[in-house]
């Protein structure tokens, strides 16, 4: 997971330079972030489908050696296009998260699974966390496309142990997968976030992005139609509609929204030329990250322990006070590097609590066999977030800059906008389930039953 986080974000501190070195423009060389995102969008529910149906460890397999194939090709690429056919490949190991949650929930006994989950989800942030703390470095030594053998570094052990320890895990067979929902989905998916992504490069009010606008609202109506006469829909609707499940997905596009947005923020920030303050560098910008990325893992570990004791709602609740008073304290004081490290710290720990939250709030509220399309769609929304959070960012910049420098009142608009977004993802908590009473052993069985073997000498002894 920690590899495939790192191919997502690790392109963005080098686009400069790739944009150089491929002798392309600004809006190319942004599209080696659009074409692993859209992939990821398309393929991450597909993937979650697929593993319940035929088992998540032979499909992992698969997932994870066309993901390292793509890192690959895009390290060696002669020219944009290889690039992002490369980029594209990657794409496809977003389908990680859900198989890795439908693993845990099978293979893990009750008390166990919501601390795994909240592990796994944690991943996410701390990849894109942590490859900002190696770009500026790895640049300066070695070249951008070492940025691109790093990923290699997780996903090939990845690959082997996955083969090794994950055990086999049978599917539930059924009518197979929603291939007209899938293509649907990818249609509408794809010109919704290509407008999204082009919006800086063609202008908001462009007609390019207004008809792609358009055609992705047309295309989500004629999906929703469709996906509510199939039997077994790629992404039911009615289970989209369960209050665990919306309120869930709706904390997770925020979420996504306050990891990008701050990804975007601090380094520019610390960087900027200012009349008063500091102007640091990019060395200070990625040790910044450090203390929130630890702090974002521990936070998901801890996040599974406290499900047991007060539920994933009161720790999402928690996770985002937690992010929005940081991003609020930073939009008042953000003067000198203490006060980013406070700001930015509360943020790691709070996103961490939050995406650990999520994760469980979906797996509680499906059945197992929904675990891999459920969460195939929540991990989608935290990507679009995350592209949300990085072109709003951008836009309040550009919208501040004096002389082709942001001013103080950008940075201050961008937390401020950030910490309001967190407040949604606090009135969703609030409205989600609240926390399941205990089960009885029995029950425990009953929501795994390929564990009864296993679970009934225990309960004996």
């Amino acid at each position: 997971m920690v590899g495939y986080s790192l191919s997502m974000a690790v392109l963005t501190p080098a686009m400069p330079i790739v944009q150089r070195d491929l002798h392309t423009s600004a809006a190319g060389a942004a599209w080696g972030l659009t074409a692993m995102m859209l992939a990821a969008a398309v393929a991450t529910p597909v993937v979650g489908r697929l593993g319940d149906l035929y088992g998540p460890r032979r499909v992992l397999l698969v997932v994870l050696a066309v993901a390292t194939a793509g890192t690959v090709l895009s390290a060696v690429a002669p020219s944009l296009g290889v690039l992002l056919a490369g980029r594209a490949l990657a794409g496809i190991g977003g389908g990680v998260f859900p198989l890795a949650y439908t693993v845990i929930r099978s293979v893990l006994p009750p008390a166990r699974t919501a601390a795994a989950v909240g592990l796994m989800s944690s991943m996410l942030g701390l990849g894109g966390a942590l490859s900002w703390c190696v770009a500026g470095p790895v640049i300066d030594l070695l070249g951008w496309r070492w940025l691109l053998w790093l990923p290699v570094v997780g996903l090939v052990p990845g690959i082997v142990t996955a083969w090794r320890v994950v055990p086999q895990v049978p599917g539930r067979p059924g009518a197979g997968v929603d291939w007209w929902g899938a293509g649907l989905f990818s249609a509408w998916m794809v010109a919704a976030l290509t407008a999204l992504t082009q919006g800086m490069a063609w202008g908001w009010t462009s007609a390019g992005v207004l008809g792609l606008a358009g055609a992705a609202a047309a295309l989500a109506v004629v999906w929703w139609c469709v996906e509510r006469r199939v039997d077994e829909p790629l992404v039911d609707p009615r289970l989209m509609r369960v209050r665990g499940v919306w309120t869930a997905n709706a904390a997770s596009l925020l979420a996504g929204y306050g990891l990008m947005a701050g990804g975007v923020l601090f380094p520019l920030l610390v960087q900027a030329p200012r009349p008063t303050g500091f102007a640091g560098s990019a060395t200070q910008a990625a040790m910044l990250q450090l203390p929130a990325s630890i702090g974002m893992t521990l936070a998901g570990v801890a996040a599974g322990r406290l499900h047991h004791r007060v539920g994933s709602r009161a720790v999402l609740v928690v996770g985002a006070v937690l992010t929005g008073l940081g991003y609020g304290f930073v939009a008042i004081a953000h003067e000198t590097m203490w006060q980013l490290y406070i700001g930015g710290t509360a943020r790691g720990v709070g996103l961490g609590l939050a995406y650990a939250a999520v994760a469980n709030l979906v797996v509680a509220a499906v059945e197992p066999a929904q675990t891999g399309v459920a969460t195939g769609v929540n991990t989608l929304l935290r990507t679009v977030g995350g592209s949300l959070g990085t072109q709003v960012s951008a836009v309040i910049l550009t919208a501040s800059a004096v002389h082709g420098h942001p001013g103080e009142s950008g940075y201050a608009t961008g937390f401020a906008v950030t910490a309001v977004a967190m407040t949604g993802v606090l009135a969703l908590a609030l409205a989600a389930p609240k926390r399941r009473p205990v089960g009885r052993p029995s029950e425990a069985v009953d929501a795994h039953p390929h564990e009864c073997a296993s679970a009934q000498p225990s309960a004996q002894r």
